[in-house]
């Protein structure tokens, strides 16, 4: 459904702050998925970025990023995914990623590991931040959450990155393809399924900081687990 509403009028709109979008796509993706869940799971909570929280009468919970990389797909940009990912008791269990320009389906269920496309998934083997490449994120609003470490970052890996999907990206970092990623700000849908992927493909998940993760916390960083302790360093240097 993405893929054929690429290019159609989209009703761009901010909502909140500069750049902050939200589309026709996006509504449209969320009520499609909602449905689905709702007719398989009446009884599990959901949670969309959209539409908001919805009770169930159950301990599990959906939670859903219907369109994560909004302004990526407003401008035909092929970096943007769905994220959907299933909580048991606070409890990460499954997640899927799918990347619709891409055509890669990204799948983790915990205690099984982590396949794209049907292929297991590991993290890399980069074992210095001095050697990696690394990604990050930040709202165009409110940069200067970030422009300290992105500073620290860009002085000490190889190369950074700044795709616009955290979704995609923490992907990415299960793939390899990233060594590790960074950022504040965030929310439930845009990490929840990414998180259990880069952990069942190898990887090392917690806030910046260090701590714990979580997945309402709002900051997240991710790695192959060999630069993790580095990174966490380098974000607070």
């Amino acid at each position: 459904m993405l893929r054929q509403r690429m290019g159609a009028p989209l009703d761009v709109r901010e909502k909140g702050s500069r750049g902050d979008l939200v589309t026709l796509a996006d509504r449209a993706s969320e009520a499609l998925i909602v449905e689905r869940l709702s007719d398989a799971f009446p009884a599990s909570a959901i949670l969309a970025e959209e539409s908001g929280a919805r009770s169930g009468s159950g301990n599990d919970r959906w939670i859903v990023d219907p369109l994560d990389g909004t302004t990526n797909y407003a401008h035909g940009y092929p970096l943007y995914c769905v994220s959907i990912a299933y909580e048991r008791g606070s409890e990460l269990v499954a997640g899927a990623i799918y990347a619709p320009e891409l055509d890669e389906l990204y799948l983790a269920q915990s205690g099984d590991g982590a396949t794209c496309n049907g292929s297991r998934l590991r993290v890399s083997e980069v074992r210095e931040v001095a050697d990696a490449l690394v990604c990050t994120g930040f709202h165009p609003a409110r940069y200067e959450r970030n422009a300290r470490e992105f500073a620290s970052l860009s002085g000490r890996a190889q190369g950074v990155r700044r795709d616009g999907s955290a979704a995609l990206d923490l992907a990415f970092v299960a793939a390899g393809r990233f060594d590790a990623f960074w950022e504040f700000g965030l929310h439930a849908w845009d990490v929840a399924a990414g998180a259990l992927l880069v952990r069942e493909a190898g990887g090392a998940v917690s806030a910046t900081d260090g701590g714990a993760f979580a997945v309402e916390a709002r900051s997240i960083l991710a790695s192959n687990g060999r630069v993790h302790a580095e990174m966490i360093e380098g974000l607070s240097a």
